[in-house]
């Protein structure tokens, strides 16, 4: 046997034997019975991960109503902003007939 075949023998010997262990490993763990406190541990992670949801499903509720009510107040505040900006433009308007009349008053 030359120094290639053994390396490549010892490879696949190691190799092996990873493979066997690992497969060891994983059948140990999966027929090995969950103990209580095991299940109690994942009973309580599963319970606080549906209060958890819960949590997350109130408050996306939450911002959708409060984004709602800005959405609205923002809508009447623009319309406010409309009414004053047109009060202002017919004050103006009727400030400037005013003037023009007084001059007229005047000139006469």
């Amino acid at each position: 046997m030359n120094r290639l075949e053994f390396i490549v023998a010892t490879s696949i010997i190691l190799f092996v034997a990873f493979g066997l262990g690992w497969f060891s490993y994983w059948l140990l763990h999966r027929l090995s019975p969950i103990g209580a406190a095991d299940m109690n541990e994942v009973d309580r992670l599963a319970q606080a991960l549906h209060e958890a949801e819960e949590a997350r499903e109130q408050a996306l509720i939450y911002i959708d109503q409060r984004e709602e009510d800005l959405a609205n107040q923002i809508a009447q505040t623009e319309a406010e902003l409309r009414a004053a900006m047109d009060g202002l433009r017919d004050a103006r308007h009727e400030t400037e007939e005013m003037r023009a009349y007084i001059d007229r008053l005047n000139a006469s």
